[in-house]
């Protein structure tokens, strides 16, 4: 393969990753497997709103208790998402880690 087919593919997952249909996609599925592994009553206690006007802006609402268990399913589904949108669900599980660490939480 030679290097400019590399780079177009390298550029294209790129693009692909950080656009709002993918990461409103990406969050979808994560949501989706926490609500499948967590408990019945907690299962209404993780949500995710995304913004009208800013379709890049998401707003993830959930439980202290399903803390562990979401930061597990971002961490599982990592490997499956294109480059870019890994960068940007890493930096989502740095700020819920340290938030849920600032609310006494431990990992």
């Amino acid at each position: 393969m030679s290097i400019d087919l590399i780079l177009a593919k390298v550029v294209n997952e790129a693009r692909s990753g950080l656009v709002p249909e993918a990461l409103a996609f990406w969050y979808s599925i994560i949501v989706e497997r926490v609500r499948r592994s967590c408990p019945e009553e907690l299962r209404d206690k993780i949500r995710v709103e995304q913004d009208e006007i800013l379709p890049m802006k998401f707003r993830l609402n959930v439980s202290k208790r399903v803390v562990p268990l979401l930061l597990k399913t971002i961490e599982d589904a990592l490997q499956e998402m294109p480059y870019s949108s890994r960068l940007y669900f890493e930096t989502v599980y740095n700020i819920v880690a340290d938030e849920y660490r600032k609310a006494g939480g431990r990992l």
